[in-house]
């Protein structure tokens, strides 16, 4: 019961502020009401085992209640609970704590308790500046003239990329435009600029760049955004006239002037790169639009700056303790317009290219974009490799369950969509192993996926298939130096040294994997490993 001084207590505050107070006495009380009654209903089904899961488990949820309603009660006093939040480092153990919580659980206390929302909730809390990724291992003491043979326009600190977004525009503080989680309906293309190190030189920034070490941290700002353009509403309205869909002519005369200033913006950057191709880069859950440029930005740096950078950016990063689900659905919303956006870009006889680099939850919105190109052109009668031009395609650390996306990826034959198409995983992960248990994937999600999972018939089908199809296993527990920039393992794709190497031979250096020049170590059935100091072969 909750202790009657507590209810006294309520009537010193405002109303609105007693019933938020007297909603979380209700709930801490609840919560110990729960527990019981799951413990006598385990122990009446024989289930022992799992009652000692359920204290820890009640005890996490009953301190993030407490915590709720500290903010609660400090944002009511007037206090700015963001900058608290960054001042107290509560998102760093509001992690600790869901980490100790989870730790040692099974799936059934994790589903049933709900864990993972209050997990997902502080972590939302989390705020840290961002710095440049570490140094990837093909680059530290390089004496390779990467940088030396840029165009002097590149050769800045200041990373300028391109961006297409369905995210609502909004305005900051300063009447400045922003790109918050909202959904639009209509597609925004847009340019914007990353800075790499505050107050550095480009030298410096090369330094920094071959350092394993680096003296100072680079921190990264995003600066100068600008919409150049926005297309219609969609869907565009239509009708069927003798059995064919007809779009409105009027929308659709703006869509195609949308194309028309997408297609001279990027010549223009293609003009600077001799490589006409272009790189894409779908972000995941509860990423906001900064992340996603940030990550952009310094991936295409490492890149050598070649072809064209651009950010797919859909409507992610809702806070709170639904974000995640709001997150997957407008990772379903975002899929028609990602779709578009492939499709433009094919069209642009000046770009020969497409690389798509996907990570967590954006790997589903471009498989599901490519999916549904795949199947349009096969009906049309049209190779889809050769239609869409895509050269790379990049899933690293997928949130996606095994089955459905063997079903999607091999039975749809995607994998004959791309010249080369490469999985990042890694049984290390341990955001997609919460994920695994939240959804309950029967055979687990494709990010932890390990080459003794496949089914004897799936095997059979990789090894026999002729596609340049490859997933390539990161353990990082074999190389600890890799993961000490990421505590969940989930963006190894650029804060593990060996990982971005890779990822770098390949799509820099266009390069398959094995040795010589990719020197990954082949486990069988389309199954690579990442070994240790790679790509250096002497470790």
């Amino acid at each position: 019961m909750i202790d009657h001084r507590f209810i006294s207590s309520l009537r010193e505050f405002p109303s609105k502020l007693r019933a938020r107070l007297l909603i979380a006495g209700l709930l801490l009380a609840g919560t110990g009401l729960i527990r019981d009654a799951y413990a006598h209903r385990l122990r009446s089904q024989g289930r022992d085992g799992a009652v000692v899961f359920l204290r820890p488990a009640t005890r996490a949820i009953q301190i993030l209640i407490v915590v709720i309603a500290l903010l609660i009660w400090l944002d009511n006093a007037g206090f700015n609970i963001t900058t608290i939040l960054a001042t107290l480092g509560i998102g760093g153990v509001a992690i600790k704590l869901c980490s100790n919580a989870v730790s040692g659980t099974t799936s059934y206390s994790l589903r049933q308790v709900g864990l993972t929302s209050s997990c997902i909730l502080l972590l939302a809390a989390c705020s840290s500046q961002r710095v440049m990724m570490p140094t990837p291992n093909v680059y530290v003491d390089s004496d390779a003239e990467t940088y030396e043979i840029l165009p002097q326009e590149l050769k800045s600190t200041h990373v300028p990329l391109f961006y297409v977004t369905d995210r609502l525009a909004e305005k900051d503080e300063n009447g400045q435009l922003k790109y918050g989680y909202g959904r639009s309906a209509s597609l925004a293309f847009g340019s914007a600029v990353v800075d790499l190190g505050e107050d550095i030189s480009w030298e410096q920034l090369l330094d920094a760049s071959r350092a394993q070490k680096r003296l100072k941290k680079v921190s990264m700002k995003v600066q100068d955004i600008h919409e150049i353009t926005r297309g219609p509403n969609t869907p565009i309205p239509y009708t069927e006239i003798d059995g064919e869909i007809v779009e409105d002519p009027e929308y659709v005369a703006k869509r195609r002037a949308q194309g028309e200033i997408f297609r001279k913006s990027v010549v223009h950057q293609l003009a600077l790169t001799p490589r006409k191709e272009v790189f894409v880069f779908v972000h995941g859950f509860h990423n906001d639009f900064d992340d996603a440029a940030f990550a952009m930005a310094e991936l295409w740096h490492f890149l050598g700056r070649i072809g064209v950078p651009i950010v797919y950016t859909w409507p992610a990063g809702h806070p709170g303790l639904f974000g995640y689900t709001y997150d997957r659905e407008s990772s379903e919303f975002t899929v028609y317009h990602l779709r578009r956006v492939i499709s433009y870009l094919a069209s642009f006889p000046e770009v020969e290219k497409i690389n798509i680099i996907a990570h967590s939850r954006g790997t589903d919105v471009a498989v599901s974009a490519l999916r549904e190109l795949t199947i349009a052109a096969r009906a049309a009668g049209n190779n889809p490799r050769e239609y869409y031009k895509i050269h790379n395609f990049v899933l690293a650390a997928p949130d996606l369950d095994a089955q459905v996306a063997i079903q999607r990826i091999v039975g749809d034959y995607l994998t004959l969509s791309a010249n080369r198409f490469t999985i990042y995983t890694s049984p290390a992960d341990k955001a997609i192993g919460w994920s695994s248990k939240l959804f309950a994937s029967p055979r687990g999600r494709i990010g932890n996926l390990q080459v003794m999972d496949l089914p004897e018939e799936l095997r059979k089908a990789m090894e026999r298939s002729s596609a340049n199809f490859a997933f390539i296993n990161f353990l990082s527990s074999s190389d600890k130096s890799d993961s000490n920039a990421d505590s969940f393992g989930h963006s190894y794709f650029r804060n593990a040294p060996t990982v971005s190497s890779d990822l770098i031979l390949m799509l820099r250096d266009d390069l398959d994997p094995g040795p010589p020049d990719r020197p990954l170590e082949y486990l069988g059935a389309k199954f690579w490993r990442v070994p240790p100091g790679y790509p250096a072969t002497n470790q």
